[in-house]
């Protein structure tokens, strides 16, 4: 018999509501109702907090100026309260009904948060708010994980089983934060006042909505939607030794694995090259006999000792091969020395560890020679990597599932470090702000790893967070690179097209120096300006042309009164284009006006009039042009075509070629720019007007750039290197299985 409390009408994931039906609709003003009452409770109980807070800082401010802003402030915020907290509630129900209408797009215009959409250039104190919201937005949708992910699950449900996530609910942190930022908008105070409201606003309103998300998914529970939704790990296997459970924190903590099948057939494969390898003997006994083998408490107990001794010694300087082989050799050797810690903390040295055991040491021995060996990484970041060997071991003896899991803790948290320390180079990091943050998680790790997995979760946020605000410092520079490098390109194209025209009109024409001059430099400057303008399909454009026809046709000799009668039909009409175009491009005007007379002394002499010949070759003199330095004169050079598109024969003589254009931004290279200097940048913009490759450090600045060609030549001469884009753990593990399947070499035979 069904029991009466239990839903009557059950939704799973296979039944799909539409959000315009009257059922969907009905849930989506549930949500909307409850997310409108609790926001306009927790948004007013944070507004309750900003007067004190405003006066706290007033009364500490390190001068009159500093507190009369924090006054103004309070002011400004009594005033404009109601119309933030009004707009804040209208913007989130205008974006759960766009959510219901299936309008994928932004709520209510509310900018996305930076990273999400393309970076535009944007002022200081607005990245600086940018920056602010995207780490409370980061923090709260970390902490939310457990409640926001079961809201998601069932507003898909809801949305018409089209997959929901954080990023287009419209109550989560991400959609809410944003919505009172385009609230925020009323207000107009400094923006030191705003930040500190945003400070506010997470702790009064963002670090309630768990009780928000609470009360959602028991309304939707109650009303059948995906009352059965567990949000725990599934588990493959036993949980970890010394109670080590992965972070329920965790964004993927709340699914499964979609990749299990494939790690675990890899792994499996592992086990049994490593099986062929010892002739087969049977898994979890010892290589040898049944000797007494050290039990996991002996392991974790001696690596324990190994990584406090570890954590003492900072590592070598990498100065030359040397450094990095003396690391090998401690990789190498590392079961030699955990058996000798076991021998020493049991009384006898054990012979050898169980199979299992063993398996996993060499395999993380693998693991961290690879990492030695790879070069993806700068040598600095390799040694310092290399340090994390015990602690390694000691996480894949603790939970065997390290090696079947691409998504568990510590192998992001590697993959992680593996990422960022791809793109270090000494020149880019100068304030070392990478190389210390590196630094600091490995001794985090080395100091504090005891058998809660749960640090690789929180040192991987850790390093997420850095991530992203430099990442997010360096899109603002790398879009200021790709947009003067894009001018410099419209510059250079409309240069050589201003300078084609000029060149093919003039052709054969022997023409005066001053007419010459007007034309390579003061008029060309104005058709390179109108075209970056106006366009070369403008009307401005096209007269700029007519002029040129018509200057270069004025210098043809006069010698007929119908000749004379022609010029002077011309010359009024010569004069003012001039005297137009020339004041366009900022010239003075008593410039203009000595450029006129010089012109006027040369038609009068065209024209047969009685000029002293003195007057005439000073007019002609171009050197006495009035026109700036800066204005240089056109060349042959500059009429050089746009580049020609490669041709398929070219691409497949070139195999660099080939790769070269097959590249992607965002992809790294390392490039030796001189001598030994090595510097790691990446693909940044490739260039639709020209095809160059535009390359940027970490910190966004430009690098280099070049040609397809160029490139492909770089490649050629192995002064560029692309750097592999594949997670570190994945090549390694690969490395391994090609390593361990070729034949084992026999010793040679003692003499």
């Amino acid at each position: 018999m069904k029991d009466a409390s239990e839903p009557s009408n059950i939704v799973s994931l296979s039944q799909r509501l539409d959000p315009s039906s009257e059922r969907g609709g009905a849930l989506l003003n549930t949500v909307r109702d409850i997310a409108s009452r609790r926001l306009q409770l927790l948004v007013n109980g944070m507004f309750e907090h900003v007067d004190d807070a405003l006066f706290d800082l007033a009364e500490k401010a390190e001068n009159n100026a500093a507190q009369m802003h924090y006054f103004d402030g309070m002011r400004e915020v009594r005033k404009r309260r109601p119309a933030i907290e009004r707009q804040f509630i209208t913007y989130v129900a205008r974006g759960l009904a766009e959510f219901s209408s299936q309008q994928r797009t932004s709520p209510s215009g509310v900018p996305l948060p930076i990273g999400s959409v393309e970076l535009t250039l944007v002022a200081d104190n607005e990245l600086e708010e940018s920056l602010a919201i995207t780490s409370m937005i980061g923090k709260n949708e970390t902490r939310l994980t457990r409640d926001l992910f079961a809201v998601n699950q069932r507003l898909s449900v809801i949305y018409g089983g089209t997959r929901v996530d954080d990023a287009i609910n419209p109550v989560a942190p991400a959609a809410l934060t944003q919505a009172f930022r385009q609230a925020m908008r009323e207000l107009s105070a400094e923006m030191r006042v705003k930040l500190i409201i945003y400070k506010l606003f997470d702790r009064y309103v963002l670090a309630s909505l768990d009780e928000m998300y609470q009360e959602i998914n028991a309304e939707l529970i109650n009303a059948g939607v995906l009352p059965q939704l567990r949000h725990e790990v599934q588990r493959s296997g036993g949980a970890p030794a010394g109670g080590a459970t992965a972070s329920e924190g965790s964004a993927n903590a709340s699914m499964p694995l979609a990749d299990d099948g494939a790690s675990n057939e890899l792994l499996q494969t592992l086990r049994t090259l490593f099986s062929a390898r010892r002739g087969g003997m049977p898994e979890n006994l010892p290589v040898g006999g049944p000797l007494q083998v050290p039990t996991v408490n002996e392991l974790i107990g001696a690596l324990s000792v190994l990584q406090s001794q570890a954590a003492t010694v900072a590592p070598l300087p990498p100065r030359g091969p040397q450094p990095t082989a003396n690391v090998l050799q401690e990789v190498v050797h590392l079961k030699e020395q955990l058996l000798s810690q076991i021998g020493s903390l049991r009384g006898e040295r054990p012979g050898q560890v169980a199979t299992m055991d063993e398996d996993t040491i060499d395999l993380v021995g693998m693991l961290f020679e690879f990492i030695l060996e790879d070069r993806n990484l700068p040598t600095e970041m390799q040694v310092m990597l290399a340090r994390l060997q015990i602690p390694y071991l000691k996480a894949a003896i603790l939970d065997r599932r390290l090696f079947a899991h691409r998504q568990h803790p510590a192998r992001r948290l590697l993959d992680n470090l593996a990422d960022a320390a791809k793109a270090w180079s000494p020149e880019a990091d100068r304030d070392h702000r990478l190389h210390d943050k590196i630094k600091v998680i490995v001794d985090a790790l080395l100091q504090e790893f005891d058998d809660d997995l749960g640090i690789f979760d929180r040192l991987n946020i850790e390093l997420q967070e850095f991530q992203d605000l430099s990442r997010r410092r360096a899109e603002l520079a790398e879009q200021r690179v790709a947009e003067s490098t894009r001018g410099r390109e419209k510059l250079d194209q409309a240069r050589r097209r201003a300078a084609r025209e000029i060149l093919t009109r003039i052709g054969d024409h022997s023409l005066p120096p001053l007419i010459h001059g007007i034309l390579s430099r003061a008029w060309a400057n104005y058709m390179v300006l109108t075209i970056l303008r106006q366009g070369d399909e403008s009307n401005e454009f096209r007269d700029a042309l007519r002029f040129v026809n018509d200057f270069i046709a004025s210098t043809r000799p006069a010698r007929s009164l119908d000749d004379r009668r022609a010029l002077r039909q011309m010359l009024p009409g010569i004069e003012r284009s001039l005297r137009r175009g020339l004041a366009n491009v900022a010239f003075q005007e008593n410039d203009i006006e000595r450029l006129l007379a010089q012109l006027h002394t040369y038609y009068r002499h065209q024209l047969g009039e009685a000029v002293p010949i003195a007057e005439v070759q000073a007019a002609e003199e171009a050197a006495t042009l009035p026109i700036p330095d800066n204005i240089q004169p056109i060349a042959e050079s500059d009429a050089e075509p746009d580049p020609a598109p490669i041709e398929p024969q070219q691409m497949e003589a070139s195999p660099e070629l080939r790769l070269v254009l097959d590249l992607k931004p965002g992809i790294w290279l390392e490039f030796v720019t001189g001598g030994d200097t090595i510097e790691r940048a990446k693909l940044s913009w490739i260039s639709p007007m020209s095809g160059r490759y535009l390359f940027v450090n970490r910190r966004g600045l430009k690098v280099a750039d070049y040609a397809p060609q160029e490139l492909a030549n770089e490649l050629v001469k192995q002064r560029a290197r692309v750097l592999e884009s594949t997670a570190l753990f994945d090549r390694a593990l690969d490395a391994i299985v090609g390593r361990l399947s070729q034949p084992v070499t026999a010793p040679a035979p003692a003499p």
